[in-house]
């Protein structure tokens, strides 16, 4: 359900929270990735992940071609799910 849900969303709405890895497509076929993941089991807060991508995507600016962004569908759901519920116990 929460799959279907999120297609739906752009990806540029998504709160950091929620991207579990950040892929950017480069010129020739090349790729860097970014695991928010495991930076975040690592210690990092959003505030220094937003910081690693932002260098990061500076750093690469003339080679980037695209970026692209897995969501986290169990962050996603996590989040969502009390506000859910909320809605659902108001409809009773």
């Amino acid at each position: 359900m929460w799959e279907h849900i999120i297609e739906e969303v752009h990806k540029t709405e998504v709160p950091l929270e929620c991207i579990k890895k950040v892929v950017i497509k480069l010129h020739g076929k090349r790729q860097r990735t970014i695991n928010l993941q495991t930076l975040r089991r690592q210690g990092l807060d959003n505030e220094e992940l937003e910081t690693v991508l932002t260098r990061t995507l500076l750093e690469l600016d003339d080679q980037v071609r695209d970026v692209e962004f897995m969501v986290d569908i169990g962050a996603v759901a996590e989040l969502v799910q009390p506000e859910t519920d909320k809605l659902l116990t108001n409809l009773k």
